[in-house]
């Protein structure tokens, strides 16, 4: 790790200690740095007419998609910020995207968020003018992809596990393991389909590792040296052939299990949501190794060009009454817990563990991977997301 040298930052009212004038592996997400210098927001002031935002499908509802699903209009009549939404397939192009100045909030996951934080793309957060903070258990607040040295860098929006499809009238008996996805000799073999990203499908390979070869000693997928590495992309490898697809968009992997072409693989509970409403037989489990998992912050741009108004969307859109419907809508944990005796299910946020801490311990979720080991280890180097981009290339390049 570089020679950290500190200072004292204030973020609103809160001041911390952090680090500077350290260097840094660069913008990828393997620093051993610090974030540069950047003002959170003091004051909330009036807002600019317009907010641009870069969300996951289901975030930033219009009512476009379904009339009855529409959380940015009531926004727009409230506080005047006209809600200009883009979708955003991966969190790649999120990283790309942001920091230019173009939008004013982004929904990022784990494998993006840190990267943004060290690149300099987002800006602190002053967590005093956020209203609905407090109501967001402590386990999900200054977390390693939402906050750095504790400074927070953003609002937690929701979470889940990366859960395993499967077709129920192919895949029998029902599956309880990941050796149906990851053995070479799975009897699904060009059937089964991984998420397209080099950070949750290289910790997949590892979380699947940690319980079928101890011996590698993998303590956090995340936090791999070059040999952990080296094993989950040989696994990952062996598995290529047998991959009928990678995907990205959710609708695309909608489609593949509705129409057969998929199996059984990685997945999102909005994806098996939606393939059930269409009387689809798809099903899906948290299997015995444990899965990643995503939990989304909305983080401010550093260039923001309407930071009031990215401040109203996260006080709007992490309130109880909106979290409860995204919630419900998208299938996921609302991170503020509040949502959960608003929604129309009254069992969701049992469903989903919104206010279990031990079940979001046991989700390794996706963190961008540092040079410096996450896990705590110093006697040695882990490899850095960098590294993670190029081997998922030749992963899936065969």
């Amino acid at each position: 790790m570089a020679h950290h040298c500190s200072r004292l930052v204030t973020v609103g009212a809160i001041t911390v200690l952090a680090l500077s004038g350290c260097t840094s592996d660069g913008g990828d997400g393997g620093a051993s740095g610090a974030p540069p210098t950047i003002q959170a927001l003091d004051t909330i002031g009036e807002g600019e007419g317009e907010v641009n935002i870069l969300a996951w499908a289901g975030y930033a509802e219009d009512g476009s998609t379904d009339p009855a699903v529409d959380w940015v209009t009531p926004f727009e009549q409230q506080t005047g910020c006209q809600a200009n939404v883009q979708v955003a397939d991966t969190s790649d192009s999120m990283f790309e995207k942001m920091g230019t100045g173009d939008f004013d909030v982004v929904s990022a996951s784990g494998d993006s968020s840190l990267r943004m934080i060290y690149a300099g793309k987002v800006a602190p957060v002053n967590t005093d003018l956020f209203t609905h903070y407090l109501e967001v258990p402590e386990f999900q607040r200054l977390q390693a992809w939402n906050s750095v040295d504790g400074v927070p860098y953003g609002m937690p929006h929701g979470w889940g596990a990366q859960l395993m499809a499967y077709r129920s009238d192919v895949v029998t008996p029902a599956p309880t393991s990941w050796d149906v996805v990851f053995d070479p000799s799975s009897p699904y073999s060009g059937k089964i389909t991984d998420y397209d990203s080099p950070t949750d499908g290289i910790a997949a390979a590892a979380v699947y590792l940690m319980s079928t070869q101890p011996d590698l000693g993998i303590e956090n997928p995340y936090a791999l040296d070059q040999d952990q590495f080296d094993a989950a992309v040989e696994l990952l490898k062996a598995q290529q052939p047998h991959v009928g697809s990678y995907w990205a968009s959710y609708t695309d992997a909608q489609k593949a299990l509705e129409n057969g072409s998929t199996v059984v693989g990685s997945t999102w509970q909005i994806i098996v949501n939606l393939a059930q409403a269409d009387a689809a037989p798809v099903a899906s489990v948290l299997p015995d190794e444990g899965a990643t998992g995503w939990a989304d912050t909305w983080m401010v741009d550093a260039k923001s060009p309407h930071p009031n108004c990215a401040y109203e969307w996260i006080n709007w859109v992490t309130s109880p009454e909106v979290q409860a419907q995204v919630a419900e809508w998208f299938g996921e944990a609302p991170a503020n817990v509040k949502a959960c005796g608003l929604t129309t299910e009254p069992t969701h946020c049992d469903t989903y563990h919104a206010d279990d801490a031990d079940f979001f311990s046991k989700i390794w979720f996706w963190t961008t991977p540092q040079s410096t080991c996450l896990d705590g280890r110093t006697d040695v180097k882990c490899v850095p997301y960098a590294e993670w981009g190029k081997a998922w290339s030749e992963v899936k390049n065969g």
